[in-house]
């Protein structure tokens, strides 16, 4: 009896998702808009090694077998880490994002650490990156301090000829809308990874509230964390659930504006898959078991991604 609830909630919860899965394809193909055309427009989706369990070469060989086109990675610092980093993505064919940060709340050794860090990234004449995106400064500098972080990567993208964002990040310096705008009305070449689910988080909202200031900031994206967040939290359990419907559309009207201003252009967009394990995606207690399926659910937004914006 026991093996049979078992088989009966398995087969339920198969038959659930399925469902739930078509419902988000006929979403991505129904609700999209007529876009620019322009040849130049690239998109490449990325994959995130964000609670990957096993090693880094298995890592890249699954993102590999699962169809994107690179990864986002922290920029290791040590030589050794380095090595095996372009070997597994020489051997399986992926672009790669790096991602750069200082970590220290003083704010003299923070800058020194972020320096260090991207200057090396930026510099490597092994493995170019698509583009470098910043976890930049803290929310509690001073915006004087902060904007140093951002002229010196003005300085450092011009040199090297690289794509470098800013993210809006909980704790950063773009952690919340009108804070944002500070810097964008004042540093005309600010670059932005867009990760919005963190200033629904912030202002509990879905931001209909600020539309101007967030249309000013989608101007400013050349990359996208496509991770769906809402006003109680910067991650839903499961995005093809009913329930966040409306998150969904909300998200994918921010994306739509930004593809179609890189299709206008005929500009490369990078877009992150970037569903987290725990504490982002919601567990049981006591066990501390995910709710959903992290990696099964970055792949679906990769694929719904990749119906939406290029077929």
């Amino acid at each position: 009896m026991r093996q049979n609830r078992r088989k009966f909630i398995q087969l339920t919860a198969t038959a659930t998702t399925a469902l739930l899965t078509t419902s988000m394809e006929l979403f991505a193909l129904t609700h999209k808009p007529t876009f620019s055309m322009n040849n130049k427009f690239e998109l490449m989706i990325m994959a995130t090694n964000w609670g990957f369990p096993g090693s880094l070469d298995e890592y890249c060989e699954k993102a590999k077998k699962e169809g994107y086109d690179g990864i986002e990675i922290w920029w290791p610092m040590e030589k050794e880490k380095q090595d095996e980093l372009f070997t597994a993505l020489k051997n399986h064919g992926l672009a790669v994002g790096f991602l750069c940060a200082g970590s220290d709340s003083n704010y003299e050794k923070h800058f020194d650490q972020f320096v260090k860090m991207i200057d090396a990234a930026a510099t490597h004449r092994i493995q170019k990156p698509l583009y470098i995106n910043c976890h930049s400064g803290r929310d509690h500098f001073s915006f004087e301090q902060n904007k140093k972080f951002i002229d010196h990567t003005l300085t450092l993208a011009k040199e090297n000829e690289l794509i470098i964002c800013h993210e809006t990040h909980r704790s950063r310096i773009l952690y919340a809308a009108p804070v944002a705008r500070q810097f964008i009305e004042k540093i005309p070449g600010l670059r932005l990874t867009l990760d919005i689910s963190h200033w629904c988080n912030v202002h509990e909202s879905l931001l209909q509230d600020q539309e101007e200031t967030v249309d000013l900031a989608l101007t400013r994206v050349d990359h996208i964390h496509a991770r769906i967040g809402h006003p109680e939290g910067p991650q839903v359990n499961d995005p093809r659930a009913p329930e966040w419907d409306t998150a969904l559309k909300a998200h994918f009207g921010w994306w739509d504006k930004v593809v179609e201003q890189k299709r206008k252009n005929g500009q490369r967009l990078t877009i992150l898959t970037e569903f987290g394990p725990p504490d982002y995606m919601p567990a049981l207690p006591y066990t501390r078991q995910p709710l959903a399926d992290q990696w099964a659910i970055n792949v679906h937004i990769l694929q719904l991604l990749r119906k939406r914006y290029l077929s």
